[in-house]
C-alpha cells in the first residue's frame, strides 16, 4: 500500500472523506465501495488506517441492529427455521473437510482451524472469536485473515448476477448468501444488491448461524486443550433480535423505522467501502498459496453444496 506524505496528505483526506460520502447518500452499489475502497487505498494510500479496523468493526454492527427495525418476528423466525438444517449441516462438514484437507496440504494445524472456522462461520469475527482460544500467532491471525478478506470481496461481486443467471428466488439467494459467504458484511452486502427480501432473509441466518461461534470456540479450547480462555460472544446478535421484537410489537411510527433502516443500508455501504480500503495486497500475499487453496476449496465446497441443497428444498 502506498503512503502519503507531504502537501498531498489534506487532499488525499479530503478525497476519502468525500468518497465515504457518496456511500452513504447512496450514489455507490455495494460491490462498487468495496473495489472502489481498495483501489483508493492501493492509488492514494490510506489516511486513517489507524481508525480502520475500529470503524469497520462499530458500523457493522450499528447497521445490522438498524436493519432489525425492517423486520418482522413471525417472518424472520421462519427464515432462521428454513436455514437451520443447512446450517448445522454445512459447518460440521465444512470444519471435518478443513481438517483433512489442511492435513492433506501439510499446513500449520492453527492456521487451518481459523480458515475452516471463517469459512464454517462468519468469516473475520469466527476467527477473531477463536483465535485468543487456540493460541494463534499473529502470522495465523493474519494469513486467516488474508484468505477469508480475499474470498469476501470476489463473493461479493460475482453472487448476485450468479444469482440472477441461476434464477434464484429472493429466499433462496439471501438463504445462498447466508451460508455460502463468509463475512456478515459482505452476506448483507451481496443480499442488499440483490433485493429487500433477500437481505431480510440473508441478515437473519446469517447472525443466527454466527451464534454457533459460541459452541465452536469451546470445541476450540477442548481440541486444543487451552486453559482459562474465555469465550467471546457476538453480544451485537441480541440487539438485532430486541430491535425486530421492537418492530414487531411496539406502535413505532413507520416513518421512523424506514428511515433507520434506510441509513442502516447506507451505513452498509459506507463499511463495506472501509472494510476495501484496509485489503492491501501485502495481506493477500501474505497468505501464501497453500492456504489459499484451503480456503478456496472449502468456499467452492460449501458454495454449491447449499446451492444444491436450497435448489433441492
Amino acid at each position: 500500500m502506498k503512503g502519503i506524505a507531504g502537501p498531498n496528505e489534506n487532499l488525499v483526506k479530503v478525497l476519502f472523506i468525500l468518497c465515504m460520502v457518496l456511500c452513504i447518500l447512496g450514489y455507490v452499489s455495494s460491490p462498487v465501495a468495496l473495489v472502489g475502497g481498495f483501489l483508493f487505498s492501493f492509488f492514494l494510500g490510506h489516511p486513517f488506517l489507524t481508525l480502520n479496523s475500529k470503524a469497520v468493526n462499530w458500523l457493522l454492527k450499528i447497521a445490522v441492529v438498524g436493519l432489525g427495525f425492517g423486520m418482522n418476528l413471525k417472518e424472520t423466525l421462519a427464515a432462521g427455521e428454513d436455514g437451520f438444517i443447512l446450517t448445522v449441516f454445512s459447518i460440521s462438514i465444512t470444519l471435518i473437510l478443513g481438517y483433512f484437507l489442511g492435513r492433506l496440504l501439510k499446513m500449520n494445524r492453527k492456521s487451518s482451524h481459523l480458515i475452516s472456522s471463517g469459512t464454517a462461520i462468519c468469516g473475520g469475527s469466527a476467527i477473531a472469536a477463536v483465535s485468543p482460544v487456540i493460541n494463534a500467532s499473529e502470522k495465523d491471525i493474519s494469513i486467516s485473515l488474508g484468505v477469508i478478506f480475499l474470498l469476501n470481496s470476489i463473493a461479493l461481486i460475482i453472487f448476485p448476477p450468479l444469482g440472477h443467471l441461476l434464477g434464484l428466488s429472493q429466499n433462496q439467494f439471501g438463504l445462498w448468501c447466508a451460508i455460502a459467504i463468509h463475512d456478515t458484511s459482505s452476506v448483507v452486502g451481496a443480499a442488499y444488491t440483490f433485493g429487500e427480501e433477500a437481505l431480510k432473509v440473508a441478515t437473519t441466518v446469517k447472525l443466527a448461524r454466527a451464534l454457533w461461534i459460541i459452541p465452536l470456540s469451546l470445541l476450540s479450547v477442548f481440541i486444543f486443550k487451552g486453559k482459562g480462555k474465555s469465550v467471546k460472544v457476538p453480544y451485537f446478535i441480541f440487539l438485532f433480535i430486541l430491535a425486530i421484537i421492537m418492530n414487531s410489537y411496539l406502535a413505532i411510527p413507520n416513518v421512523i423505522t424506514i428511515n433507520i433502516t434506510a441509513i442502516s443500508k447506507s451505513l452498509l455501504v459506507l463499511t463495506l467501502f472501509l472494510i476495501g480500503a484496509g485489503l492491501s495486497i501485502d495481506k493477500i500475499k501474505s497468505a501464501g498459496w497453500k492456504p489459499m487453496i484451503l480456503g478456496f476449496s472449502l468456499w467452492v465446497f460449501i458454495s454449491v453444496g447449499a446451492l444444491m441443497a436450497i435448489l433441492s428444498l
